[in-house]
């Protein structure tokens, strides 16, 4: 699997856990916070990922 598919499907799960994190914002803002905090750590993957 190459480098930037990798980083690809790492940004985009970590857009799928920010939309989560958009969506259960009014529920849970717990959950939400712990779906941002997630979504951080796989963008920031990707970004190193990348760079690395």
């Amino acid at each position: 699997m190459s480098d930037a598919l990798v980083a690809l499907l790492l940004f985009a799960v970590g857009g799928f856990l920010a939309g989560g994190a958009f969506t259960t914002w009014k529920n849970s803002r717990a959950l939400a916070v712990a779906l941002v905090v997630a979504a951080l750590l796989a963008v920031g993957g990707a970004v190193a990922w990348l760079s690395g």
